[in-house]
C-alpha cells in the first residue's frame, strides 16, 4: 500500500513502538460508484474503508506531520483522519470501540438516531472506554446520509480522533450520481490543546493576527476607533483559533500536499462536505462550477442551487457539481476569519493542480453582532450596508470570485443613527475585585435586560439589545459577494409535514459568555455548575426553543439524539437539521418533537467553547413516565 506524501509516526499494535500511519484510502482518491484512477495513490477500494456486521476501531498514540509541521495525534485504525465507515439502512451492525490509549476516550456517534446510552458522551450517558477496554454499539440504522464521528473525551477531537460514517439508503437513492467524494474538513497543529485552552484563557486574543492597531488600512473612523476601544473589543475577533496556528485540511490534507478528486467531463459529481474541525467556520466555493445543495446534516433536501456556502463546526451538506470540460477546479474552503484556506483539485487530468482563489479581505464585525438589531430585509440583517436576497436574484453563470477592494468594501460601518441608536458612553463601575472598570457596563452590557432564568454573573459580560432572527443571513463576510450563497431560508424538506402539530410549549436559551476571561455558558450556567439540573422534556413533547446569542460569537448548537426543525419561514417544509449556527448577537428557532428517549448532550461545538462549559443535559422522559 502507498503511503501518503505526509510524514507520520505511530503505531497502533504497539504504542511505544515507531510505525508509519497511512492515509485512510477514502481520504485520499475517488471512491465513487465508478472507480477513476486513484490520483493521490494507488490503494485498493476497501482499504480503511469499513463495513459489514461487525467494524472494529482501534484508538492509538500516533504522530501528524504536514507542510513540515508535526505534532502529537490520536490514530483511529493506525490513520489521521480515522477510517470511513460506511452502513446501509436497516442492516444490523456492531461498533465495537478499542481504547488503546493510556486515558479514558470515547466515540459519539455525530448526528446518528440510537439508544442513549450508546452515543458516546461521557458524563451524561455513558462513564467513558477506560484504558485498555472495549466497547461495543449494536446498532441498526435507521435513516440515511452524511455524518461523522469524533471523541467527545477532553480535546481529543483536536488531535486527530474523528472520521466520516456514510449509510446508504435501503433502497434506491433519490439524490443520483455517478460519482462522490468525502470532502472531510478540519485542522493541524502542533500544539497540544490543552496549551491552546491555556493561552485562550489567559488572553482570549492570543491566536489573531488581524488586531486593529493604530496604524492599519481598516476603514475605520476615529469614532469607530474609539467606541471599540471603549468596549475593549475587536471587530476582527472572528475566530479564537485561526492560521497560521492552524493548518486547513481536506480528508487529512494539507494545502501543500495537492490533494486531487477526479472526475470525468459529464459526470454528476456527489461531494459529502463534513466540516469535522474544532473551531473552524469554512466557506466553501469551486470558482467557475456552481453547486446544487442536496441535503443538509443527513437530510435530503430540495435541490438549491448556489455558488458558495458556509458550513459550521460539526454541519454537513451534499452538493452536487458537474463539469463538463476537462480541466482542474479549485475546491476552496476559505476559513471563516480568511486566514487561510483548505485546498482540493477536482481534476480530471492527473497532475495538474487547480488554481485556487487569493484570500479575500478580513471580515469585520459590526452593530448587528452585537446584538442591536439593525435593518432586516427578507430575512437578511443590515450587516455591511445592505441587504442581498440571493435566492431571488438573477446571477446567470457562476463566476470566480474575486478579493474585493478595500476602496470598495463596506465594513459594516457602525452608523448609530441609521439604526436608532447613539453611540454608546461608558460607565465607570468596578468589577468583583474592586478595580475601576470604565467602560464595562455599556448599554450592551445591561443584565438587567435578561430574563431571570439567566444567571448573572462574571461569566457573562454581553446582551443582545435587539437580537433579530438572522436565519436569511449566509454568514459573516458573505453578504455582499456577488454570487449566489447559501443561507437557512432557502433550505426546504422534500415532503410536506401535514401533521406537524403546534409547540406544546416554549422556552427561550441565551448562549452567554465572557469572551475576555474565555468564559463560555447556557443560560450564564457551565456545564459543571448545572449538576444534576437538566433541561426536561416529557416523551413525545412539542417544544418550540429559541436560542439567542448574547455574545459576539456565531456558535453551531448541536442536540445529541433527536433532529429538530428550523423555524426558517418555510412552514410545513421547515429543514430537519441536528446543528444549528446561531449568528452573533441574533436569535434562532428550531421545534423538536421529544422523541428519543434518555439524556443527551446539548452543546456549543466549537470545541474550547464546550470545554470551557458551553454544554447541557436535556433529558426525555421515557413513555412509561409520562
Amino acid at each position: 500500500m502507498q503511503v501518503s506524501r505526509r510524514k507520520m509516526i505511530g503505531s497502533l499494535a504497539a504504542l511505544s513502538s515507531a510505525a508509519a500511519l497511512p492515509m485512510p484510502a477514502w481520504a485520499i482518491g475517488d471512491i465513487g460508484r465508478h472507480q477513476g484512477s486513484n490520483m493521490g495513490g494507488a490503494i485498493g477500494k476497501g482499504i480503511h474503508q469499513l463495513s459489514g456486521s461487525k467494524i472494529d476501531l482501534h484508538i492509538g498514540q500516533g504522530g501528524f506531520s504536514t507542510g513540515g509541521r508535526t505534532g502529537h495525534a490520536i490514530a483511529v485504525n493506525g490513520t489521521v483522519p480515522g477510517p470511513l465507515i460506511r452502513l446501509k439502512e436497516g442492516e444490523d451492525v456492531t461498533l465495537s470501540v478499542h481504547n488503546m490509549l493510556g486515558v479514558d476516550s470515547s466515540v459519539h456517534w455525530h448526528g446518528l438516531l440510537l439508544p442513549f446510552q450508546f452515543d458516546g458522551v461521557p458524563g451524561i450517558s455513558f462513564p467513558g472506554i477506560k484504558p485498555g477496554a472495549r466497547f461495543d454499539v449494536p446498532y441498526s440504522p435507521r435513516q440515511s446520509g452524511t455524518y461523522w464521528w469524533h471523541s467527545h473525551s477532553g480535546l481529543q477531537e483536536q488531535m486527530g480522533h474523528y472520521g466520516p460514517l456514510i449509510i446508504d439508503p435501503a433502497g434506491p437513492d433519490p439524490v443520483q450520481y455517478d460519482r462522490e467524494h468525502v470532502i472531510l474538513l478540519s485542522e493541524f497543529t502542533p500544539m497540544h490543546p490543552h496549551q491552546i485552552m491555556k493561552k485562550l484563557k489567559v488572553s482570549e486574543g492570543y491566536f489573531s493576527r488581524q488586531k486593529t492597531a493604530a496604524f492599519d488600512d481598516y476603514d475605520f473612523s476615529g469614532e469607530e476607533r474609539r467606541m471599540w476601544g471603549q468596549m475593549r473589543m475587536m471587530p476582527t475577533d472572528i475566530a479564537d483559533v485561526s492560521a497560521p496556528t492552524y493548518t486547513y485540511l481536506v480528508n487529512g490534507h494539507g494545502p501543500e500536499d495537492g490533494l486531487e478528486l477526479a472526475y470525468r467531463p459529464g459526470e454528476r459529481v456527489r461531494l459529502r462536505i463534513i466540516n469535522g474541525s474544532a473551531m473552524t467556520f469554512f466557506n466553501i466555493r469551486l470558482p467557475g462550477l456552481p453547486m446544487t445543495v442536496v441535503q443538509a446534516d443527513g437530510i435530503n433536501v430540495q435541490p438549491v442551487d448556489v455558488d458558495e456556502l458556509q458550513i459550521g463546526v460539526a454541519e454537513t451538506y451534499d452538493v452536487i457539481v458537474t463539469p463538463t470540460v476537462e480541466g482542474s477546479f479549485a475546491l476552496a474552503a476559505e476559513s471563516m476569519d480568511r486566514s487561510g484556506m483548505a485546498q482540493a483539485s477536482l481534476t480530471s487530468q492527473p497532475g495538474r493542480k487547480a488554481e485556487f482563489p487569493a484570500l479575500r479581505d478580513p471580515p469585520l464585525l459590526s452593530m448587528v453582532d452585537m446584538g442591536h438589531g439593525g435593518m432586516v430585509e427578507g430575512g437578511h440583517d443590515g450587516h455591511g450596508g445592505g441587504a442581498m436576497d440571493h435566492s431571488k436574484m438573477d446571477h446567470g453563470s457562476a463566476k470566480p470570485a474575486t478579493a474585493p477592494d478595500h476602496s470598495t468594501m463596506d465594513h459594516g460601518k457602525m452608523d448609530h443613527a441609521a439604526m436608532g441608536h447613539s453611540a454608546p458612553e461608558p460607565a465607570a463601575v468596578t468589577d468583583h475585585s474592586g478595580h475601576d472598570r470604565a467602560g464595562m457596563r455599556i448599554a450592551m452590557r445591561d443584565t438587567s435586560l435578561l430574563p431571570a432564568s439567566v444567571a448573572v454573573g462574571p461569566g457573562v459580560d454581553m446582551v443582545a439589545m435587539d437580537p433579530q432572527d438572522r436565519t436569511g443571513y449566509p454568514g459573516l463576510g458573505l453578504d455582499n459577494v456577488p454570487h449566489r450563497v447559501l443561507n437557512y431560508q432557502m433550505l426546504r424538506s422534500i415532503a410536506m409535514d401535514h401533521g406537524k402539530r403546534p409547540p406544546d410549549r416554549e422556552m427561550e436559551l441565551h448562549l452567554t459568555g465572557n469572551m475576555e476571561r474565555y468564559m463560555w455558558s447556557l443560560d450564564g450556567k457551565t456545564f459543571s455548575a448545572v449538576g444534576d439540573d437538566p433541561i426536561r422534556f416529557a416523551y413525545d413533547e412539542r417544544v418550540r426553543v429559541k436560542l439567542v446569542n448574547d455574545t459576539m460569537m456565531a456558535h453551531p448548537i448541536h442536540l445529541h439524539g433527536m433532529f429538530f426543525e428550523i423555524v426558517n419561514g418555510q412552514g410545513h417544509h421547515q429543514p430537519k437539521k441536528h446543528t444549528l449556527i446561531v449568528q452573533p448577537g441574533s436569535s434562532a428557532t428550531f421545534e423538536v418533537t421529544t422523541n428519543e428517549p434518555g439524556d443527551w448532550a446539548f452543546h456549543c461545538h466549537l470545541l474550547y467553547h464546550m470545554h470551557a462549559g458551553m454544554m447541557q443535559t436535556v433529558s426525555v422522559a421515557f413513555p412509561e413516565d409520562a
